[in-house]
């Protein structure tokens, strides 16, 4: 019998959607088990949701402070390997630091910390520390991703002169739609921070962007705005881009336009040829070329490349989507843990994985976004230094 990684879980209670996607992507492959959780900071609430799940009433906790300190008190082979967190935005930083001072894993839903300054303190936390930081960047979990990254890493594209991505929502379009537990702390500072469109879905496709290019922004002109009166937080943006390669780019996002549901698109184009991929159609990877025809390239059929068919679990024609795409994470940050605990070096697909890294230049891509649109200056650089210091 092979024992499974186990999970403890900070927030995603009753009606918290992220949580419950969470539960279902590590649970895809039966190689990661929840055995206990923190599910709300309401004692009952927390209880209620931990006895739904199957978990014992010893291990639904009343705060992520005890459910710390009673694991640590647990044998290797009861306690939790690692925690995910699914809180608003606040509390990831003071969750994965105690987490880390308390010897556990952590894996976050992004954006990872509050502010830039929490991102790099819990980096310097953690280069200090053995435990292992994983960021739920779902996006670059999909196969076809990934084989995009491949084909421009091998050049088949050429030099990249231009990136666009775009990813669209329309479900805070009006102000009838702020009553949901979802918008509520997506608009608030308080638990957001200093962006909400940006944090919440920009910080997705500027990681996608980098991502897929193998490259990283380096200068950004942005203009973000509320678009719907009485808010506070951006829902709307649209940044240029420039990349350390000297690609040139744009990057829209917003939460405002009506009749989108999750349209994430990449397009990139290079003096070879381009590649376009769709989150709505995720099997598919389009290559164009000036003197042939174009190309699809579908999930699961002819010469794919070895990290992308390491992330396929079904044959073609079986469409793999979103829980399959976050599982693709929970598997590599699982196969890291599994490596970990056999003192080994972890496979090549489980290194195909946000960390710290991506997860100081997500802080800094919202934090460098607001400064660029406040400002009258066209392009800023795209700098590591929290916005108080600036």
């Amino acid at each position: 019998m092979i024992n499974k990684i186990k999970m403890g879980m900070v927030g995603g209670g009753a009606g918290a959607f992220i949580g419950e996607i969470h539960r279902m992507a590590a649970a895809l492959d039966s190689k990661i088990e929840l055995v206990c959780g923190a599910f709300s900071s309401d004692p009952q609430t927390c209880l209620h949701s931990g006895q739904s799940l199957g978990l014992d009433a010893s291990r639904c906790y009343a705060s992520y402070q005890q459910m710390f300190a009673t694991e640590s008190t647990l044998s290797e082979d009861e306690r939790m390997d690692f925690v995910t967190i699914v809180t608003p935005n606040h509390l990831h930083f003071p969750v994965a630091k105690l987490a880390i001072q308390s010897g556990f894993n952590v894996l976050s839903d992004k954006p990872a910390t509050f502010n830039l300054a929490e991102a790099l303190a819990l980096k310097t936390l953690l280069d200090d520390s053995s435990c292992l930081y994983g960021l739920t960047h779902t996006y670059i979990g999909y196969p076809m991703v990934k084989e995009a990254r491949q084909r421009i890493i091998d050049g088949q594209l050429g030099k990249i002169k231009k990136v666009v991505v775009e990813y669209s929502q329309g479900w805070l379009a009006s102000s009838d739609d702020e009553a949901s537990k979802q918008a509520m702390w997506r608009l608030d500072p308080k638990y957001a921070g200093i962006s909400c469109c940006m944090a919440d879905i920009g910080v997705h496709a500027a990681n996608l962007a980098e991502y897929c290019c193998d490259d990283e922004i380096s200068e950004m002109c942005a203009d973000i705005a509320p678009t719907v009166t009485g808010r506070v937080l951006d829902d709307d943006g649209t940044v240029m881009l420039k990349f350390s390669s000297g690609a040139r780019g744009v990057l829209l996002a917003s939460q405002v336009a009506i009749g989108e549901e999750n349209r994430l698109n990449l397009r990139v184009y290079g003096e070879k040829a381009s590649l376009e991929w769709s989150q709505l159609e995720p099997n598919s990877l389009w290559l164009k070329f000036p003197d042939q025809s174009t190309q699809i390239l579908r999930a699961g059929v002819g010469s794919l490349s070895p990290l992308t068919l390491a992330n396929l679990r079904t044959p073609a024609g079986h469409p793999e989507g979103y829980i399959e795409a976050f599982a693709n994470l929970y598997v590599n940050f699982a196969g890291q843990i599994e490596a970990k605990k056999a003192n080994q070096p972890s496979p090549e697909y489980a290194e195909d994985m946000p960390g710290i890294h991506q997860a100081v230049r997500g802080m800094a891509f919202i934090e460098n976004v607001v400064a660029s649109s406040q400002s009258q200056q066209k392009w800023h650089s795209f700098t590591l230094q929290p916005m108080s210091q600036k």
